[in-house]
């Protein structure tokens, strides 16, 4: 029996998205991440939510009106990211407490879980996941799965202070970036589905604490509102945008770094993301 991917508290673990068309969705998608789908849709809910899987295992959800063009229109299609916590009523009053507002109270999502949504002071909105029967995404970081979440804001220092208070959170600043951490995260991992964890990033040189890593903390690009960003792993980049591309989506840009060939892409119902393929130094 597969062991299953676990999530301690204040480690991001789920993303989905709530587009008006959740059909198209899952053919963009699927046709540039490989996923496939299947429904878990609560008994009686008004809307309907399916589970992308890669290599049969959970990547992400995608929610929506039942048929198309039916309902309210979703007002946000943008892809959401969840936190996992132990206590969803403890983690918002600390939320709170930090100066966070709560948008969303605690909510039943069948079987597999609650949840909540809060939007910090600058006004990027996240989401909290206390789970029951659905444990969080059990692939990442592979060809097609989601890769990081980060935060994109316009005062990361009330960033730091916010997140730093509600969930433990810890900054490492690399010259390039600021990495966002979560104490012990890597060793659980070593000690659970990972355990070649730390050898491998050694063998790469990855940053001092990589294995921690949750995210990246940075400032806003451009015009666009603070925000969390998803990032998608690609195997090569190019591949990534041109089936974007010929699928109705939009290659916004592209960039490199040392360590990584990305495309930020738009999809078809307004989504905005990033594929990453990942190219070590040698």
């Amino acid at each position: 029996m597969t062991l299953q991917r676990t999530y301690p508290q204040g480690v991001t673990s789920w993303i989905d998205l709530e587009q008006d068309d959740v059909e198209a969705a899952t053919a963009f998608y699927g046709a540039l991440l490989g996923w496939t789908f299947h429904d878990a849709t609560p008994p009686h809910a008004p809307v309907r939510y399916v589970i992308a899987q890669l290599d049969g295992q959970d990547a992400a959800g995608i929610g929506g009106p039942r048929t198309p063009g039916t309902g309210t229109p979703t007002s946000d299609p943008s892809w959401h990211t969840y936190v996992a916590v132990d206590d969803l009523p403890a983690a918002l009053a600390r939320l709170e407490a930090a100066g966070a507002t709560v948008t969303t109270g605690p909510t039943v999502a069948g079987e597999g879980g609650a949840w909540a949504a809060f939007t910090d002071a600058q006004g990027a909105d996240l989401r909290l996941w206390q789970a029951k029967n659905r444990l969080g995404a059990q692939i990442t970081n592979a060809p097609g799965a989601w890769n990081f979440t980060d935060l994109r804001t316009t005062d990361q220092d009330a960033a730091r202070d916010l997140y730093g208070r509600a969930f433990g959170w810890e900054f490492s600043d690399l010259g390039f970036a600021t990495m966002i951490r979560v104490p012990g995260y890597g060793d659980h991992l070593a000690a659970t589905v990972d355990p070649g964890i730390h050898e491998r990033q050694d063998e790469v040189s990855a940053p001092p604490g990589f294995a921690d890593a949750i995210g990246w903390l940075g400032p806003t690009v451009g015009d666009e509102p603070p925000h969390w960003h998803v990032t998608f792993t690609v195997e090569d980049r190019d591949t990534a945008a041109d089936l974007a591309a010929r699928h109705g989506g939009t290659v916004l840009g592209t960039d490199e770094s040392d360590w990584t060939r990305t495309a930020t892409i738009r999809d078809p119902q307004g989504a905005v993301f990033t594929a990453s393929q990942f190219t070590p130094p040698s």
